[in-house]
């Protein structure tokens, strides 16, 4: 089985170079997640603009505000990739803490995480296991174990990464107990992160509902366009759209409210 990636200039991480290793603080989209967003949150916002004012003109009026979709995408896909990569730090943690309790070092032990994450992923895909072996081909360069997992907890940006390493730093420098320290670490991550599922399990029946209540009302003026388009058509003309326009910006100041109320961070 293949573990490592071969040597490349993202292995041999020194001076400039460490720019090119990712950065999980922040995620810039790609050009086609960029243009597929602008396209469905276009498509979405010209469908709800024709709903209130049934004027293609003002409905592509409306469109323009798909260029703020790409921003909420990115920071939702930005939590999504921080969630899974402290997951996945668990679990690595635990397979390190068994390989060190059967006496392999530590070295070894991120070989072996790697195998062991190789079998609950197959694809090889995810980011902590390509951590896993930028961190292996480091020390294959001679660097110190220790400097590359501080590397790699700056640039996650995370807490329990982060605490990690400055323990695991101050005990392989000073001679402590390394495998205990890493299960008790294992540990303390496993509870936080059953104690968030069971947050996110809480809250997720509220999110639900709040979601239905946003689009409720846009089902509500297409039920009645279809329904009494007779009774509606004061709406799409004259006066009738300025009320439709203000009705518009409230239900958008209201969404933009409910959103940031259902943005839990857990």
């Amino acid at each position: 089985m293949k573990i490592f990636s071969p040597p490349s200039k993202l292995a041999n991480v020194s001076g400039d170079q460490t720019a090119l290793l990712p950065d999980y603080r922040s995620y810039t989209l790609s050009g086609r997640q960029t243009v597929l967003c602008l396209t469905a949150g276009g498509l979405l916002l010209f469908a709800v603009g024709y709903i209130f004012f049934h004027s293609w003109l003002l409905a592509l009026f409306v469109t323009m505000g798909a260029v703020f979709v790409p921003k909420p995408w990115s920071r939702y896909l930005l939590r999504r990739r921080r969630e899974a990569l402290s997951l996945n730090f668990k679990q690595a943690l635990y397979s390190l803490s068994s390989s060190m309790a059967a006496g392999r070092s530590v070295e070894n032990g991120f070989r072996e995480a790697i195998q062991d994450l190789q079998l609950l992923y197959p694809d090889g895909g995810n980011d902590l296991m390509n951590e896993l072996r930028i961190i292996c081909t480091r020390m294959e360069y001679g660097e110190p174990v220790e400097v590359a997992l501080q590397d790699f907890s700056r640039r996650a940006g995370m807490e329990d990464i982060s605490n990690f390493a400055d323990v695991f730093t101050t005990c392989k420098r000073s001679g402590g107990d390394l495998v205990e320290v890493v299960r008790r670490t294992s540990a303390i991550i496993s509870e936080k992160l059953e104690i968030s599922q069971e947050i996110s399990v809480m809250i997720a029946q509220k999110r639900f509902e709040a979601k239905a209540m946003l689009a409720s009302p846009v089902l509500f003026l297409l039920f009645m366009d279809l329904s009494s388009p007779d009774y509606m058509q004061p709406l799409h003309q004259g006066i009738g759209l300025i009320i439709s326009a203000a009705a518009l910006i409230l239900f958008a100041l209201c969404s933009w409210i409910m959103m940031k109320i259902m943005d839990i961070r857990v």
